[in-house]
């Protein structure tokens, strides 16, 4: 079973006393759209299955271009309670045009990756997996050595990058044999579409209402890399490290409407993180708090 302290914002209630609920907790989304607001996701009507037509749901995507293979954008939603104004800062990534790697860095035996130790090559990086105390948790491969072994527990998930650069994400307690990098990180949010059923609240698994700022990371039916972190937005960037955010359930919808096809959360909360780069040079940084162990880092080809 997976342990440690970032384990306990979505582990089985029963194990923390708490009676889990037979359906997802009453909430919304809505996207917006000029001055107005649209509602595109309830949990009344959450769909079990995400097909690629759902992106339709949030509407035109403004992406911005980034350097060649890599493009963002910015998306403003209301949600319930503390989610009422939450900024989701999204990059895609076409990964025949860069080459992505993982990247890790220690102090004094300490995690101390950041988006500003990004080298001046990377177009893109974000804050890779879950870790307890200052190692990620579960599989990593680094240029195609076993750094650490694979972990086992409930909606585990592996990111595997081969050598031609193909990304896939494999469930449960597949492993990524062959793989040149790969890492682990939990809950899975979408497995070829299908949301796992204890996000669905058919059975104990997750806290479902529990809200943090968030980080995901999927892959499309194109073989895209989609990468989502949300932000606090109530009052800009003042208060945008406030843990305030999306539940596991809403933060599935994001990425099913995005267009992922497998989805799985990374370390969200202090340590969420995003850099992208354009074609000029110029840098566009979501920083984190808390500095992380492991990182994945596109540079390009």
């Amino acid at each position: 079973m997976i342990g440690g302290s970032l384990h306990r914002s979505w582990i089985a209630p029963a194990l923390l006393g708490i009676a889990s609920s037979p359906s997802l907790p009453p909430s919304s989304l809505a996207v917006r759209r000029g001055a107005d607001w649209r509602v595109w996701w309830t949990a009344r009507q959450a769909p079990a299955r995400w097909q690629p037509s759902d992106t339709a749901r949030l509407g035109r995507v403004e992406w911005r271009a980034g350097a060649p293979g890599v493009e963002w954008s910015e998306l403003v939603l209301a949600g319930t309670g503390e989610a009422w104004r939450t900024r989701v800062i999204v990059a895609r990534i076409d990964p025949t045009r860069v080459r992505l790697r993982l990247d890790t860095a220690y102090a004094e035996h300490s995690p101390a990756w950041t988006v500003e130790r990004a080298r001046p090559s990377a177009v893109f990086a974000v804050n890779a997996g879950q870790f307890l105390q200052s190692m990620p948790w579960g599989h990593v491969v680094l240029s195609g050595d076993e750094w650490l072994a694979p972990g086992h527990g409930p909606l585990s998930s592996t990111v595997a990058i081969d050598s031609t650069g193909t990304v896939r994400i494999l469930h449960d307690d597949a492993t990524a044999t062959g793989a040149a990098w790969a890492f682990q990180s939990y809950p899975t949010l979408l497995r070829a579409g299908d949301v796992p059923a204890e996000l669905q609240g058919a059975r104990p698994g997750i806290d479902l209402e529990h809200r943090d700022a968030r980080a995901a990371i999927g892959v499309t039916a194109a073989g895209r890399v989609v990468v989502a972190i949300t932000r606090f937005d109530a009052l800009g960037s003042t208060l945008g490290f406030v843990p305030f955010g999306l539940t596991s359930p809403e933060m599935v919808a994001v990425m099913g409407a995005l267009g992922a096809r497998d989805a799985v959360m990374l370390d969200g909360g202090i340590s969420a993180q995003l850099l992208v780069r354009d074609t000029g040079g110029s840098t566009h940084a979501w920083r984190g708090v808390r500095p992380v162990p492991l990182a994945l880092v596109a540079e390009r080809r």
